[in-house]
């Protein structure tokens, strides 16, 4: 009689542990909230940045006016100040952010490189081409400076067209590359290089043959990611683009986890690499140079992003799209508004900033994830 009292109260014991598959479970629960916390507090972090943004610059406004202009009851200097200038380069600087993270992390994805970005690629080169061959040979490089304000061109459009043009150029030149069957992302990559240092040859000349200062001026000024140059409808440019782009890598973000595993895991799962590699290449390509022909370049976003995610979300791409996003857009609005208030009145081009952050920042992510790609 004890012998079964005994085996019957190790049976209960037995039932009330918790099973395998309830671990199992409980860990994946807390393997994804981590991750969405994470994404919550970037996102969280740039809409907190973003307030404390409309109250910096030159023209100082507390939380109060700040707050009375944004509902349409501050005095008229306040409403221009934080709805036609501060606002649009905040939108601006959020959205540019989440394109070129987004495009730089589909890169490295589809290329299987940490080293793939806009920049390595030289689609940003191409686009400064673009952009200087407008100003020397359109003429649309004449600019005129206000009481040291952003330097303003007379045809901005006609730059941002010419600099999309090119920067496709570059584009094309990589996809082609890709219908080999040898062309590694070792050798995609390094063809990206040797067409950032053709363009950027190409740039030099331009620098050499410009008729005046003015030329040569607009020519320097442009290769500066600048925000300041940016209005509404740039702005709406930008952010249309960036959200068509950002929902399509994540409507996609399984084949690109499948893609983590490999040429044969992706193909034995039904997915067609080249296609999708193909595509991704040209929709992130296109974000950028649509991103790079308004502001210019802003180097280490494409590059440094993605890997700042990743040490914290991983390889996997339903999280790490959108966490690129949130980075992306924090970290550039961060260096926009230091751009604006560090030595202010001065205002300088983000496009400095992020280049003096980015690369200590990508050393560092060197020397501690070298072994994690």
């Amino acid at each position: 009689m004890n012998r079964i009292l005994a085996v019957l109260k190790n049976k209960a014991v037995k039932s009330n542990e918790p099973s395998k598959g309830s671990n199992i479970l409980s860990d994946y629960d807390t393997y994804t909230a981590k991750k969405i916390s994470f994404i919550v507090l970037c996102s969280v972090l740039v809409i907190f940045t973003a307030m404390i943004a409309l109250t910096q610059g030159s023209y100082g406004l507390s939380i109060k006016e700040v707050f009375l202009a944004l509902i349409g009851r501050g005095t008229r200097i306040t409403h221009t100040v934080v709805w036609n200038i501060r606002m649009v380069r905040i939108l601006s600087a959020i959205f540019a952010g989440i394109g070129l993270a987004v495009s730089g992390m589909i890169m490295q994805n589809i290329l299987r490189n940490p080293l793939a970005s806009p920049s390595t690629l030289g689609v940003s080169h191409a686009a400064s081409f673009g952009a200087a061959f407008a100003i020397v040979a359109f003429g649309s490089g004449r600019i005129s400076s206000h009481g040291g304000s952003a330097v303003t061109f007379t045809m901005p459009y006609l730059i941002a067209l010419s600099a999309f043009g090119f920067s496709m150029i570059s584009t094309s030149v990589i996809i082609l590359l890709t219908r080999f069957r040898d062309a590694t992302s070792e050798t995609l990559v390094l063809a990206g290089v040797a067409m950032g240092s053709l363009f950027t040859a190409g740039v030099t000349s331009l620098r050499y043959f410009a008729q005046d200062e003015v030329q040569l001026s607009a020519i320097i000024f442009w290769t500066f990611g600048d925000l300041g140059r940016t209005g509404w409808t740039t702005a709406m440019i930008i952010a249309i683009g960036s959200t068509v782009a950002s929902i399509y890598f994540f409507l996609n973000r399984w084949k690109y986890n499948a893609m983590n595993g490999g040429e044969n895991v992706a193909r034995s799962l039904g997915i067609n690499t080249e296609k999708v590699r193909i595509i991704g290449l040209i929709v992130s390509s296109m974000i950028t140079a649509l991103i790079v022909s308004f502001v210019g370049i802003i180097g280490f976003v494409g590059l440094v992003v993605p890997h700042m995610a990743r040490k914290v979300i991983g390889n996997d791409s339903r999280f790490l799209i959108p966490a690129s996003c949130a980075v992306g857009a924090l970290l550039l609005l961060v260096s926009d508004t230091f751009a604006r208030t560090l030595i202010s009145p001065i205002v300088l081009p983000v496009g400095i900033l992020t280049s003096f952050l980015g690369a200590p920042m990508f050393i560092y992510l060197i020397l501690k994830g070298r072994h994690n790609w």
